[in-house]
């Protein structure tokens, strides 16, 4: 009861001014509460005040572009507090504060690694597909099916091996196929936080390859209601993408609206040919609001996205004559809903986070007949609480349980059943430990125990095809990491980590019997959890001029899942595949060099390298492994050149080496190179900044096939030249207390 009433009487006000080095003010630094989503901008002398702030140890990042982000840690207790900042400029941004590693902290302080994607790079993508710009984050590639279609791929693993959030709620919306999409709106994505490697112990089964986590912009600053409208066309797919926004706060409240549209004929292959069938479209709605104040903060989330996706399938190809953006026959019909109640509590010495998110997911497959072949619906609660307990200056504990329960649905009595209809169940408990030794090292460690349930129930006809039998299944495991960054000094650190994950068997893997990706699949209910230990190791060297980071891997993997082919087939004389198990090991690493040369302030120079190697223990290499890759960026920036503001001029290039190192199911796949170009800009129309662009993807359309592309085995290139130009008109709409 003491801690309540300390909780409800808790108020702060934290003030003071923002200077550069030379005591000069810095007006419009952004001053960001993350764990409160409330935020503000410094004034003209730079000077800066918000209240009703809670007690506890609150984490506060002070920005300002080129200029070093600081992140401080205030101790709150119904005072004042006045806290004045010396920004240092630095061509070279080095850190952002992160969430999906369990903590609020700086990303060097983190245990685990993980990179941050910010927004502006999204935006400023020439791409119709915006997870071609997460894949500029070393060791993330994408499997393709066209550019409507894409799942993300973390060092080799993807589908239900890598987890994704929106938001720090996991999406479930039949992530376990390849043909399947991601099923989020790049357009509301503030930034994107990656997690490479296994991440059970914070996120439970689905984890065991890494975790993506895309997160909403940050609020209006308090006392604004401001808005956004931007646009974005392609000369490839004749293609739009345009959206509006709006967010506003006060002192306590604060919420956010933005709705999107994105629309694209058939895209143009390499050489000039349209892909049949590659068209799509999607309809985007995103809503929050919430509290802040005091007691901490309550947050409501509500994400809507409608997808219209064309398939390119050999059958959808002998139909599909004329370039279009309308789906009339074989197509993907979904339908996405999310909401989630996010609650941060505030007590003297704990806080309490507590989420709860539901989804519904209604997903059709049209073929060639009026009502759909295949309509499943997906339900999911789930279910987050955490205690952090902060007692010590050096010491971080937190104690926390996740649950999920989901039923799957066949609607309708459609023709084709995919999955079996099923109820499953999860409960973890996990505790994670983080300690600062001499104020350079940072060890942190947990351990977590998981139930997963799962009951399916007899679908289709007995003796007919396609009937799939009830089954019962239980899994348990125990997992854990500890890992540790230590600080040689403030420019350079080391960062170890040892993971335990796993990933129970998901529904299609244990009860498929039918078609599915074209080819019959039949599943195997005896299948064992895969079991992951994965060691990291990395390097950090960040200076003012120039950033470096290597990073290797080894991922041994127990009783992984994948599907190969029989010497079946059914009566129609399709070929029969099934579900087995087997153990391997996907080893490797990621380097990542930065320069900007004193002598041209102007100038960057960016390369990454990705190297991975997939094996399974008979010797045979795992499907769908990346290519070697290296990606350049040449990068000039100003300040102003006329009357262009912020201007700068990008070039880039991807060159992937061949793929000769493939599972029995593909082919080799030759090399290539991609060239880009972008230019961006702000000029000034009466007292806002528009920002306009232009962007040239695969300048010499050259035909080339990337080894994640499901359309390589139809024979059809990736995407070829690409034309882009994008504008986005921001506007304040009145101030508001």
């Amino acid at each position: 009861m003491m801690g309540i009433l300390n909780l409800a009487s808790a108020q702060n006000t934290l003030c003071g001014t923002i200077t550069d080095q030379s005591d000069q003010p810095l007006p419009g630094t952004s001053i960001f509460f993350p764990g409160l989503n409330k935020g503000t901008i410094a004034g003209r002398e730079g000077g800066y005040e918000i209240g009703n702030i809670p007690n506890g140890k609150i984490k506060i990042q002070f920005s300002f572009v080129g200029y070093h982000t600081q992140i401080v840690t205030i101790d709150a207790i119904d005072s004042i507090i006045i806290l004045n900042i010396k920004l240092h400029e630095v061509p070279i941004e080095a850190q952002e504060i992160v969430i999906t590693g369990g903590y609020i902290s700086a990303q060097h302080d983190n245990a685990v690694k993980i990179d941050v994607l910010k927004r502006e790079p999204i935006y400023r993508s020439g791409s119709s597909n915006f997870m071609e710009a997460v894949t500029r984050i070393p060791g993330v590639d994408m499997i393709a099916r066209g550019q409507g279609i894409v799942k993300p791929v973390i060092r080799g693993l993807s589908m239900n091996n890598v987890l994704v959030l929106n938001n720090s709620i996991r999406i479930e919306n039949y992530q376990y196929g390849e043909n399947h999409p991601l099923g989020v709106d790049g357009n509301h994505v503030g930034k994107v936080e990656v997690i490479k490697g296994p991440a059970s112990l914070l996120y439970g089964s689905d984890a065991i390859g890494g975790v993506i986590n895309f997160i909403s912009e940050q609020p209006a600053p308090v006392g604004q209601l401001k808005g956004d409208y931007m646009a974005k066309m392609y000369s490839n797919t004749n293609g739009i993408n345009h959206g509006l926004g709006i967010k506003g706060a006060t002192k306590n409240l604060f919420g956010e609206m933005r709705v999107g549209q994105r629309s694209h004929c058939d895209y143009i292959q390499g050489g000039g040919e349209f892909v049949p069938n590659s068209r799509f479209n999607e309809h985007a709605i995103s809503l929050n609001m919430g509290y802040s104040g005091r007691i901490g903060t309550i947050k409501l989330f509500y994400d809507y996205l409608y997808q219209n996706l064309g398939m390119t399938t050999a059958q959808s190809v002998q139909l599909v004559n004329n370039r279009s953006r309308k789906n009339e026959l074989w197509f993907q019909d979904l339908n996405h809903q999310l909401v989630s109640l996010q609650n941060k509590l505030f007590f003297v010495k704990t806080v309490w986070e507590f989420n709860l998110g539901y989804q519904h997911a209604l997903r059709k497959l049209q073929t060639v007949f009026e009502i759909p072949d295949i309509e499943m619906q997906l339900n999911t609660l789930t279910l987050d609480s955490k205690f952090y307990l902060l007692n010590e200056e050096d010491k971080e504990i937190i104690i926390g349980i996740q649950g999920m329960n989901q039923h799957n649905r066949n609607q309708n009595d459609q023709k084709i059943k995919l999955l079996a209809d099923a109820d499953i169940n999860t409960l973890g408990f996990f505790g994670v430990v983080q300690h600062t030794f001499f104020y350079k090292l940072k060890v942190q460690g947990g351990l977590r125990y998981d139930i997963y349930g799962i009951k399916s129930f007899a679908t289709g006809i007995e003796g007919e095809p396609g009937y799939k039998k009830p089954i019962t299944n239980n899994f348990q495991s125990l997992n854990g990491s500890l890992g540790a960054t230590y600080h040689f000094n403030n420019k350079l650190l080391f960062r170890s980590n040892l993971a335990k994950a796993f990933r129970a068997p998901n529904l299609a893997e244990l009860t498929s019997n039918g078609i599915h990706a074209g080819r019959y699949e039949i599943g195997n209910e005896n299948l064992n959890p895969q079991e992951a230990i994965e060691i990291d190791l990395s390097i950090h060297l960040h200076t003012d001029n120039i950033t470096f980071d290597i990073a290797a891997f080894s991922n041994l993997i127990t009783d992984y899942i994948y599907i190969k082919p029989t010497n079946d087939t059914t009566q129609d004389g399709e070929s029969i595949f099934r579900f087995s198990q087997l153990n391997a090991n996907l080893y490797g690493g990621e380097a990542g060099l930065h320069v900007h040369p004193n002598i041209l302030p102007w100038l960057h120079l960016q390369v990454t390298y990705s190297h991975l190697i997939g094996k399974q223990q008979n010797g045979e290499n795992l499907p769908l492994i990346p290519a070697k890759k290296f990606r350049y960026e040449v990068r000039a920036e100003w300040k102003q050149l006329g009357f262009m503001h912020n201007p700068s001029i990008q070039l880039s290039a991807i060159t992937a080496l061949p793929q000769q190192k493939i599972s029995p199911l593909e082919s080799p796949t030759k090399s290539y190179r991609v060239f880009s170009a972008s230019l961006n800009t702000e000029f000034k129309v009466g007292n806002q900044y528009w920002n306009f662009g232009l962007g040239m993807n695969n300048i010499f359309d050259i035909q080339y096939f990337d080894h994640l592309s499901t359309l390589k085995q139809l024979g059809f290139f990736n995407q070829g030249r690409e034309m882009s130009i994008r504008l986005r008109i921001p506007f304040d709409i009145v101030k508001i207390e």
